[in-house]
């Protein structure tokens, strides 16, 4: 991974104003010194997300996503910080240092740009071979499928010629030799028919990176022949396991889930009647690596795999799977038909977004699929079968959780809702995997979520004030230090804010968000510089709230530092002293507003 330095992140960020670029993705109208519009993270009608030029950052407060460019393109377009760098240097024209490769890792560098221009010029050629006369019948096809043109130019739809080595004579005359094209996957080369084409006679689509470059095909036949269905090769571009069909466009949608689909032409048909948000594995089962793409865009998948027993196996495999990297799942009945291509030409779209209303629970399918495996009439398999439910619901940590699918399973199957719950404690129990929570637990509030702790609130607060009044950090320096900011966020981004400062220059809040990798720790700084001050009801108030904080968060300091101080510590004995000038100070200063 290339290492840039502070000094260069810091010239690319400066050079590409915020505005400008994210203007580009989001139509903002200027409100006073900030510009607003609708949220490319989330579905809203009423813009809440908010671009401001002076600071340089973005935030929206109904999502609470925010941060500065590099935020915004590592959100919007899913790249890596090195990836938005790269892309906002080349837009400012800032040439970023040569990083330093071995002679090996310059030729495989090399050659996998050579292949994906290789895939970029076939995908092109099999573009335009479909609209051409000689790409009648598979243009046919596409038609008799339903797709629009506007469709089938949207995901690069081709066709492969009748000749065998159509493509081949095509790359050799752009000037590829044998040895290169043959890594490409596309390209055959034996000695009794010298080079050939992989794909002929087929109806081709392009299988597109999450960054949108050709990686790879999938070719359907056109009329009889064997494989029906036929993709590239593994390839030095293109691992199967790692890549998804469709994501490239699914990526943008601003729906919260994702619909998990079999096929090309289950995704095709999902954009085209408006479901943005559809991707599908690449002739395989889905897999870890998948899983764990997926996982960097969405929070939820909805499976809408084949409604045969096939395509059930293959849900009851994926659930376990995609639960295992955070994503929740929900099953699409596609009943009476059999995938989502054919369910949407019967029925259309808003029938089947009824069907996602209605998606079941994937616990509850998994225990449906279960439950035809056990002869409910017979006691001995039903108790089986109960017994397997029960400790399958041990998963659930909450007990309220656990109760909940215990009252829906009660519902469908002859067992009360008490019998399973017991059940559930005697396995998990025994397993060690569940304990008993004491009764008045729910009562005490101890298992309640925790409310984010006071101080840190406090501290947040401060600086925003402090990003706003400059004369603020005036009234409190060499008083109120960084180090007071105990919580670990707050005091990184209160030291840069403090050099700022001092340095004379301008508060610059998304060059201190550079500072943070982690995108929840961005969105939330964000959300500190980007917090509206609420002037309470006169500004005498106004004073005495900020040093009511400011003396909260010094008195904060002293205890914590005194807490965890050996007693044999003379200096930090001194430090405790100094600090205690320092708020008897705080506490006889004069704030003016």
């Amino acid at each position: 991974m290339p290492y840039y330095s502070d000094e260069i992140v810091e010239e690319v960020r400066s050079k590409n104003d915020i505005v400008d670029v994210v203007g580009s993705y989001v139509k903002l109208q200027k409100k006073g010194s900030t510009y607003f519009g609708l949220c490319p993270f989330h579905a809203e009608k009423t813009p809440s997300f908010s671009v401001s030029p002076n600071k340089q950052m973005f935030y929206c407060f109904g999502c609470h996503k925010g941060g500065n460019v590099f935020t915004f393109l590592q959100e919007y377009e899913n790249y890596t910080f090195v990836e938005a760098l790269e892309a906002l240097a080349d837009r400012a024209g800032v040439d970023l240092p040569k990083q330093e490769l071995t002679p090996e890792k310059k030729r495989e560098a090399d050659k996998r740009e050579l292949l994906l221009a290789i895939n970029k010029e076939a995908a092109k050629y099999f573009y335009t071979l479909l609209r051409s006369p000689r790409g009648a019948r598979a243009y046919e096809y596409f038609r008799g499928r339903e797709l629009t043109d506007e469709t089938m130019q949207k995901f690069g739809l081709g066709y492969s010629d009748q000749y065998s080595d159509d493509l081949y004579k095509y790359l050799r005359k752009k000037g590829y030799d044998d040895a290169i094209l043959k890594e490409t996957g596309l390209v055959l080369i034996d000695e009794a028919r010298g080079g050939h084409d992989k794909f002929w006679n087929r109806a081709m689509f392009p299988i597109q990176d999450v960054r949108g470059r050709v990686i790879a095909f999938g070719g359907r036949v056109m009329g009889e022949g064997e494989p029906k269905y036929l993709n590239s090769p593994e390839t030095k571009i293109f691992n199967k396991r790692r890549n998804l069909y469709g994501l490239y466009y699914a990526k943008a949608t601003k729906k919260n889930y994702m619909l998990l689909c079999e096929g090309y032409m289950d995704v095709i048909a999902l954009h085209q009647a408006g479901f943005d948000n559809a991707v599908a594995s690449l002739g395989t089962a889905l897999t870890e690596e998948q899983c764990r793409l997926l996982a960097r865009f969405t929070k939820e998948i909805y499976l809408t795999y084949d409604s045969d027993g096939a395509g059930m196996d293959a849900a009851v495999r994926a659930i376990p799977m995609l639960n295992e990297v955070g994503i929740t799942t929900k099953v699409i009945n596609m009943q009476p038909k059999k995938d989502p291509d054919e369910f949407i030409k019967a029925f259309g779209a808003e029938e089947y977004e009824k069907r996602i209303r209605e998606a079941e629970n994937s616990f509850l399918f998994l225990v449906r699929i279960l439950a035809r495996d056990y002869d409910m009439s017979d006691p001995t398999d039903k108790s089986a079968f109960f017994r397997e439910v029960a400790s399958r619901m041990t998963q659930f940590e909450d007990v309220l959780e656990r109760r909940i699918y215990a009252k829906e399973i009660a519902k469908n199957y002859d067992v009360t809702e008490d019998e399973l719950v017991m059940m559930v404690n005697r396995i998990g129990e025994k397993g060690g995997i569940i304990r008993q929570e004491p009764k008045s637990s729910l009562k005490d509030g101890r298992n309640r979520p925790k409310k984010e702790d006071g101080m840190k609130k406090s501290q947040k607060l401060l600086l925003s004030w402090l990003a706003e009044r400059h004369e603020l950090y005036l009234s409190i320096k060499g008083k109120l230090t960084a180090e007071d900011f105990t919580d670990p966020m707050c005091h990184k981004a209160a030291e840069m804010l403090f050099e700022q400062f001092e340095s004379g220059s301008n508060v610059v809040p998304a060059k201190i968000i550079n500072a943070f990798t982690d995108a929840d720790e961005q969105a939330e700084l964000a959300g500190v510089f980007n917090a509206a001050i609420h002037e309470v009801e006169s500004k005498d108030d106004m004073a005495k709230a900020i040093k009511e904080t400011i003396i909260r968060i010094k008195q904060n300091s002293i205890e914590e530092r005194s807490k965890n101080m050996d007693p044999s510590d003379i200096n930090g004995l001194m430090r405790v002293i100094e600090d205690k000038k320092s708020l008897d100070h705080l506490e006889k200063m004069k704030i003016e507003i």
